[in-house]
This record gives C-alpha cells, structure tokens and sequence, in this order.
C-alpha cells in the first residue's frame, strides 16, 4: 500500500501564486534595504550547536532544532546520561549542530569570522528561513522566512531612528497604514529591576512583563513570584501596569519612577532622543508608540528594543521587532562591537496582507499569450515568434503537445492566460497569426510586430 504523502507540522507547500505573493513581499523589503544602504550576506542553514545554543534564554533553547550526528549516533552518546535519560547531557554527546534559530546570532558569528574583511560600520540584510521547534498555530511555524537589517560598529542612536524610518518605508510601500512601532529600552527595564530590588532576576523580570498583553497582569504578577520576585518589588511596579498616554507624557512618569536609577535615567534619555527626531523628521503611514512593557524575552538586547504591531483591525502577533545589542559579538570573543537590527515577519505579513486584500491584481506574473499546437511545422513557426516576444518582455510559451484544440483551450482558461495564438498553414503562408482574446473573444489575423504591441504590457 503506498504511503500518503504528509509534510511535518508547522510546515507548508507553496503554490505558484503563493509563491509569487511572497516574493512581492520579498522584493519590496529587498528594495528598501538596499535604498537604505544594506548589503546582503547568507549563512549556512545549520550551525555548530554551541553557536547557538545559550544565546536565546532557557525557554528559546528548549525551541532549537538539534541534528543527530550523522552514522551511528548512539556510539558516542554519554552512557550515564542515556541511563539516567537526562536529555540535555545526552543531547550534547549525540548532537553538535542544529538548525538556525533566527538570523542575528549566526550573524554575530559571521562577524566575528570575518572581521578582517568587513568595513565598519557594517549594514547588512539577509532574507533566508530559519526554524523553531514551537506549538504550530496562526501565524506561528516551524519553518518560517525572517528579513533582517543590521548595523554593527556603531553605538550612534541615529541608527534607531533610521531603523523606524526603514519600518515605515516598507509597510508604507505594501500599502498597510495603521503600523504600529512599538519601542522600549533594556536600561528602563533594568532600572525598574533595580528599583523593585530584583537586578539578579532581570531575566525573569522582563520574561514575565513581556507577556502582559497575553496572560494579563495577575497572571504576570503570579509568574514574577514563582521567581522569586517579592510582593513588595512587585506593587511598585504597579504604575507600570496602568502607564498611558502620549510618548511624552510617559517618558515624565519614567522620569518619576526612575529617579534612583542610573541605568534607567539612560534608557529614559535614549527613547527622548529617539522620539525627538521621529517626530522632527516625521513617518509616513506609521505610528511610533512607547510600551514600558515591551521586553523580549532574549538576553542579548541591551538598548533599543522593537515591535511592530500589525493595525488593529487583524488580530495578528507582531509582524517584526528587534533592538540594540552592545555586546554580542562579544560571544565569539570579539568585545566592545556595538549593533542594532530589526527583523520582518514575512509570513505574518503575508497573512496581514492577505487579510485586507492588499496584494496587487499584477503581483501573479502569469503567461500572457499561449500559442495552441496543431503539429511539429506550426510549432517551429510559432517558437520563432515566442522567441521575438520574449526579447520584448511579453511572458510566451507554447503547449507541448499537438493535443486536441478543445484541450489545449481549456488549459488556457484554467491559467487565466488572457491572449492565444493559433496558426495553421494560412497564417504560416501569409507570415501572420490569429490573435484570440480570451476575455473578450474577439480575434483577428495580425503581424509580428502587431501581436508583440498587443500582448506586451
């Protein structure tokens, strides 16, 4: 019995339509980055495991791929680990790569790697797929494309504000108005930990904040104490919970929370900053919104720190975030390299895009004329003109086979192909071709020169 074909969850198929969607999404990001002066790099699919591994938090480890080593994998395997089946120890004996778990971390590795090569600063943009052994659901896949821009060897804020711009520029060219920019700061977080007197469970801290617009603020609170965050630290978060209002007028409530940290005071002066010269140099279909809540639960951010919200009326995740990392590279031994990036949630988009019905009628590139094949001498007349119509940019092809006309017709219709040639020995002998309209109907006999002009868009 043969076997029905499956594909593992959390993945898709694409077709062509799909696939040209995509690429429309692909291309418009391309475009901005570039006109914003990134160069593109790609990095292998895979990495060592300890490349990876201990960059994302406990709970974006437990989310990495591992890849068995190849042949017999179990040779090697630690035995009292297999015993005692503590997998952690003996998935490190059985396993020394794993796919990638987004794109900055290789990144920094590249770097690293190839510091000798690379002029700083160094902005660079990479659009490949990446992998996450999460919970398929909406919006949510095992195997999903990330768009990363990133500037390293710079610790100027103009990067921040470019970075808002580079969000507004393309969702402004996909057509979808009503983006928001959510940004916070690492230092504002660490200052609300410090103040709360929670600085050695920072990480626990912001893991928890960050899902207050998911599980609500009891359930955050109730997370904090599982951690070990006192009910003493947690009430003065309390004006955190409640925190509304302009960009403005939360920065003068930071203010008056923060006014014993340092570190806070910094963050509260970066943001300032940052809003200061968006609101001079204005977005154009964007809106930049402060969320003190906003953590990330991923170590390696140490400043600025993004998400994008699609507009409210698609209930969607984020379509992008990102933020500053001063010390990343610092990893893989390369210290005091300062970097900002910002990543696109293709797949999100899409969804979003296709929600509101705002791919262009033009983004399916599909064939514009369709020459019917009634045998091997019209054939060779009509593969001459196809070869004349595609040095014009008009997307020709011929049906293979000399197939019944009704056939070769309906797959014409089925393609939504709007023009169809035919040629028989009156046309080959008068050097002309029968023009059928697939729309209208309508047909006439034209010249070369005629049927280029006529298909060419």
């Amino acid at each position: 019995m043969a076997q029905k074909p499956s594909i593992p969850k959390g993945t898709r198929d694409f077709n062509p339509e799909q696939v040209a969607k995509r690429n429309y999404i692909f291309n418009t990001i391309r475009s901005a980055f570039e006109t914003f002066g990134f160069q593109p790099i790609e990095t292998p699919s895979f990495e060592n495991s300890d490349t990876l591994m201990g960059k994302y938090g406990d709970e974006g480890d437990r989310l990495i791929f591992k890849i068995l080593n190849s042949g017999d994998y179990l040779a090697k395997a630690n035995e009292q680990a297999y015993t005692e089946k503590d997998s952690l120890k003996l998935t490190s004996s059985i396993s020394e790569k794993a796919l990638r778990y987004d794109l900055t971390v290789p990144f920094a590795r590249y770097v690293v790697q190839h510091q000798n090569e690379i002029e700083f600063p160094f902005k660079r943009y990479q659009i490949q797929p990446v992998w996450r052994a999460d919970r398929p659901q909406k919006g949510r896949f095992r195997e999903f494309f990330q768009c990363d821009a990133d500037v390293v060897g710079s610790k100027s804020l103009w990067q921040e504000v470019e970075f808002i711009q580079l969000y507004d520029t393309v969702f402004s060219a996909l057509k979808l108005d009503g983006v928001t920019i959510k940004i916070n700061n690492r230092k504002i977080l660490s200052g609300i930990a410090e103040v709360i007197g929670a600085s050695d469970k920072l990480i626990d801290f912001t893991v928890a904040l960050d899902k207050l617009d998911k599980i609500g603020e009891e359930k955050v609170k109730e997370e904090m104490r599982s951690k070990g965050i006192s009910d003493a630290g947690i009430s003065k978060l309390q004006p955190l919970f409640s925190l509304s209002g302009t960009f403005e007028s939360q920065i003068e409530s930071l203010k008056g929370i923060l006014n014993t940290s340092e570190e806070g005071q910094k963050g509260i002066e970066e943001l300032a900053f940052i809003n200061s010269a968006i609101t001079e140099l204005g977005l154009k279909t964007a809106t930049l919104q402060l969320d003190v809540t906003l953590a990330r639960g991923l170590n390696y951010y140490t400043g600025a720190i993004f998400e994008v919200s699609a507009p409210a009326k698609v209930k969607m995740g984020s379509i992008g975030g990102g933020g500053r990392y001063d010390d990343l590279t610092g990893i893989f031994g390369m210290k005091d390299v300062s970097g900002v990036g910002i990543s696109f949630g293709l797949d999100r988009i899409y969804l979003v895009l296709e929600e509101l019905g705002l791919f262009p009628e033009t983004v399916n590139k599909n064939i514009d004329v369709l020459f019917i094949n009634f045998g091997d001498n019209e054939a060779l007349f009509s593969l001459k003109a196809i070869k004349q119509l595609r040095s014009q940019g008009v997307n020709a092809e011929l049906y293979p086979d000399a197939a019944k006309m009704k056939k070769q017709m309906n797959h014409a219709n089925k393609r939504a192909i709007p023009f169809v040639v035919l040629v028989g020995d009156q046309e080959i002998e008068s050097n002309t071709y029968t023009l059928k309209n697939m729309i209208s109907g309508e047909q006439d006999k034209v010249s070369l020169e005629t049927l280029i002009a006529q298909t060419k868009k």
